[in-house]
């Protein structure tokens, strides 16, 4: 059997997303799977292929000769073909008149209902059709054509594809302890905002890793270098995170939008004097047949935040 028929195309993707990101971690988040998974289906095309394509080193990943030689022909090889696979949907729909879209868990109702209305202000209005799934799912899904765009947290690359902020949310933390303080001008209670480093020393209930909150805690206690204290059970929604930490088991962090009601009791999370905020993301590839409605809607929906 010829080497080519032996060529993992999961192993090829996965080269190319170490090629570009320069981390094997980094790669493995951006396609959902565990590093391990990842290296090991690059060992195997390595393999394959009778060359190493990576040196690590303390340093960081770098290119071998052989990998400088190898890697530009696995990014033409796939780019060829994702433009196969897209014109073969094209071709057998050319009357296409729906945006198929994947929305993590996470995104808030008033973005997908700015999607809605600005789907139908198209230059030729479309109808959008919406998929929840997990972080994995969606990028799986995104990759093989099966959706055209996803709405997701920005907490992972994703080579080779379009990127636009379309969303910012406020974080907030939901705990047992509820310190509020008088409004004397609204005669109102209003919530005292707790810096990151105070809010450090509670414990966190997280949820499964699926939807982008964990990944996002994760990295905010990570780029602080602080560490994060975890119960160790998981909640299943928001829900249950918010009514869990009222029973005293630890603490939660939340986009605000995912607050049982706005009334909750909730602490707005600094860094510094700075409100911590979460990030979302339109991420679309530049082949799809409707790459132009594609990045209007995604600066429409970024344009509407400012």
């Amino acid at each position: 059997m010829a080497m080519v028929d032996r060529l993992n195309l999961e192993g090829l993707r996965y080269a190319q997303a170490v090629a570009e990101t320069k981390s094997f971690s980094a790669a493995a988040r951006a396609y959902g799977v565990t590093q391990p998974a990842l290296s090991n289906g690059i060992a195997k095309l390595e393999e394959r292929l009778g060359g190493k394509l990576f040196d690590r080193s303390p340093r960081g990943v770098t290119q071998t000769a052989f990998g400088a030689r190898i890697l530009p022909l696995i990014e033409h090889a796939l780019g060829a073909l994702d433009a196969v696979a897209a014109e073969a949907r094209r071709l057998n729909d050319p009357g296409e008149q729906k945006i198929r879209m994947g929305v993590s868990p996470l995104i808030a109702a008033q973005l997908v209902a700015r999607a809605f209305s600005m789907v139908r202000d198209l230059p030729v209005p479309r109808d959008l059709v919406l998929r929840e799934a997990n972080m994995q799912d969606l990028r799986e899904s995104l990759l093989a054509g099966r959706l055209d765009i996803i709405l997701i947290p920005a907490v992972a690359a994703m080579p080779r594809f379009e990127h636009r902020v379309v969303d910012v949310e406020p974080i907030v933390v939901v705990s047992p302890e509820r310190e509020p303080v008088a409004d004397v001008d609204a005669d109102v209670e209003v919530d005292v905002p707790v810096e990151l480093e105070e809010a450090g020393k509670e414990q966190f209930i997280l949820v499964p890793d699926a939807c982008g909150l964990t990944t996002f805690t994760n990295q905010l206690f990570q780029a602080r270098e602080m560490p994060l204290h975890t119960y160790p059970g998981e909640a299943a929604s928001y829900q249950v995170l918010a009514d869990w930490a009222r029973l005293g088991l630890g603490s939660a962090m939340v986009p605000r939008s995912k607050l049982a009601s706005p009334d909750a009791p909730h602490r707005p999370l600094m860094d510094q004097g700075r409100e911590v905020q979460i990030s979302f993301e339109a991420v679309w590839s530049a082949d799809s047949p409707l790459g132009a409605d594609l990045l209007h809607l995604a600066d429409s929906l970024a344009a509407a935040r400012r």
